[in-house]
């Protein structure tokens, strides 16, 4: 297996099984201390840099407490409105990087050009996580599902899988990358102009990933023992901040997860998934059912993230 230290987390196109295993095996050792609501001094003498030039609330905080878990310091930016890249010098990504890289040991990046943590990696010398890039990639969330899954059902392998939304949208195209290393069929369910890139179909299919297409989830969620589930009524993830502005479309009901339809044909053991934010294609009156587990997954994001650090630091082999 490929050592994670000093290494890049940009994408899971690359990640082979025994590093997604490794991975979970430190998430497990590092869980007790964000269960008891404790830090460790394992990170003391690193400092984690976020460089966020998109909104984010889950993907920037969660790196942010697992790097305060492990002991570390958090430096960086939440807008790239108050930086140098965002005002008239619109600096480039690798003159920002090459200054990141000597305020911190990781940088995590969020941005809204797809491949822009990958420029970035290109010039800096230290390790680069890939916090979500336009309509590219989100590793780090897609690793916290797959580990909450792990968690809920024991095993990965064999589980049927039902993706519901637009898959354009960068967790879709961790999750198909990731699933290719474990035995489980999945089945994408998305609207009209929302299907998933051929780029990343070819992908998949190189890799044997075994995949279909459905048109209702009503017809395919019977079978589901995971639902994962992201918007379709989406901002432009091309933009650094896409406002809303007047009335926004709402969910039609065929990429809608009702209570009603979970109850009538979700299996009773089956989980339900959701990075988050949601509009409307999840109801409130979901959340306490024995079926969500997105406020599990918001626990694990940072267990997940915690243990990425400990490896691409080199305090964990």
């Amino acid at each position: 297996m490929r050592s994670f230290a000093g290494r890049d987390i940009l994408s899971l196109k690359n990640f082979e099984r025994n590093e997604f295993s490794r991975v979970f095996e430190v998430a497990d050792e590092l869980a007790p201390f964000a269960r008891n609501r404790q830090n460790t001094d394992l990170l003391a003498d690193k400092t984690l840099v976020t460089a966020f030039y998109q909104p984010s609330t889950r993907t920037r905080l969660a790196h942010e407490a697992a790097m305060h878990r492990l002991g570390g310091h958090v430096t960086g930016f939440a807008d790239a409105k108050m930086t140098r890249a965002g005002d008239f010098y619109q600096e480039s990504i690798k003159d920002t990087i090459k200054m990141l890289e000597f305020y911190g040991d990781v940088v995590v990046m969020r941005h809204f050009e797809k491949g822009a943590p990958h420029e970035a990696a290109k010039w800096a010398s230290i390790p680069i996580i890939n916090g979500g890039d336009g309509w590219g990639e989100h590793p780090t969330q897609i690793l916290t599902d797959l580990y909450t899954v792990l968690k809920e059902k024991g095993t990965i392998d064999g589980l049927k899988w039902v993706a519901v939304g637009d898959m354009r949208m960068r967790t879709m195209h961790s999750l198909g990358h990731a699933l290719t290393q474990y035995d489980c069929p999945i089945t994408f369910v998305a609207p009209p102009g929302m299907e998933m890139p051929e780029e990343y179909e070819k992908d998949f299919e190189a890799m044997a990933l075994d995949f279909s297409y459905a048109d209702h989830v009503g017809d395919v969620i019977g079978d589901a023992d995971v639902i994962l589930v992201e918007p379709t009524v989406q901002p432009d993830y091309t933009k650094s901040r896409d406002e809303r502005s007047g009335e926004v479309p709402t969910t039609p009901d065929n990429y809608k997860i009702t209570l009603d339809l979970l109850k009538n044909k979700a299996k009773s053991d089956a989980i339900l998934l959701h990075s988050l934010p949601r509009m409307d294609e999840v109801p409130d009156n979901v959340d306490i059912s024995r079926w969500s587990r997105y406020w599990q997954e918001a626990f694990n994001g940072v267990v997940m993230r915690m243990a990425l650090l400990a490896l691409i630091t080199g305090k964990m082999e």
